[in-house]
């Protein structure tokens, strides 16, 4: 349910971004008739059991595949460890360059894939390792197994790892209202507009397309926050692109705050949200 309320709070297409999802969406013979132009971000959900090329498109005359027809919106993969892992492998490429080519003997096709993937997974076989609840009936070979199905370098490409407890049911009978999507949605909306310009005329929107060169300029931190990363890095052993994505991730948080430089909180933040690398970091 999370998963799909996630296109609900992300800033409303651009009208190249609505072109560029209705010529995808033309092209694969999904757009509705009834439809001039794709007005919302897309949404989708294959199954586990998809095949490689699926995933990324082909065919005799090559047609986009999921990461393609997710472009400009969410690819949610739900039971992660469940599919395929070459299937999974292929998803390494577009999530660095943001588009994927399909070469053939005579041609080559380029489609763009820039979608934000999404995904969940129970921490073992069971469901319980680590739960308060309940006790774990897998063996540690097992749940080595079960996460070995994840590669280490497609996890590293995750900016945002997340543990979510299972709801108590006082919580699912409370009267308590959570935040409405709209207000979420204003937020983003107002952190995108703080990126758009900032970097105005560098060829860049958000802060994901931040380069490493750009890092050095655009997420400037204190020496205490200096230190704090370095203590996350060598006890963690996170990666270089590890690094700079917590430092991406810490500059978004600082533009949710509307805040102009990024602070320690936003920097410790940001490392909590590298849940899988600190629990289970020596398992993939």
């Amino acid at each position: 349910m999370i998963s799909e309320r996630i296109p609900s709070i992300l800033p409303d297409l651009t009208f190249e971004e609505a072109l560029e999802v209705t010529k995808i969406h033309s092209i694969s013979g999904i757009l509705d008739n009834d439809v001039g132009i794709v007005t919302t971000r897309p949404f989708r959900s294959p199954y586990h059991t998809i095949s490689p090329t699926s995933m990324i498109g082909g065919g005799r005359n090559p047609i986009p595949g999921e990461i393609s027809l997710a472009h400009n919106g969410v690819l949610f993969l739900d039971e992660l460890p469940e599919f395929n892992r070459a299937t999974l492998e292929v998803l390494r490429g577009p999530l660095e360059d943001k588009k994927v080519s399909i070469s053939r003997l005579y041609s080559k096709v380029e489609y763009p894939a820039n979608f934000m993937l999404v995904a969940s997974m129970n921490p073992c076989p069971c469901g319980y390792y680590g739960s308060e609840e309940k006790n774990c009936n897998c063996t540690e070979t097992s749940i080595q197994k079960y996460l070995n199905r994840i590669s280490g370098p497609l996890l590293d490409r995750i900016d945002l790892h997340v543990e979510v407890k299972p709801v108590k049911y006082q919580k699912l009978n409370s009267n308590i209202k959570s935040e409405k999507s709209a207000k979420i949605k204003q937020r983003v909306n107002n952190a995108r507009r703080i990126q758009y310009l900032r970097y105005k005329n560098t060829g860049i929107y958000s802060n994901a397309e931040l380069t490493p060169q750009m890092l050095e300029k655009y997420c400037q931190i204190d020496e205490q926050s200096k230190k704090i990363l370095e203590q996350a890095f060598n006890k963690l052993g996170l990666s270089a692109r590890a690094y700079s994505k917590i430092l991406k991730v810490a500059r978004t948080i600082a533009d949710l705050e509307e805040k102009e430089n990024i602070e320690k909180q936003h920097i410790l933040e940001a490392i909590q949200y590298r849940n899988l690398d600190r629990k289970y970091g020596d398992k993939f």
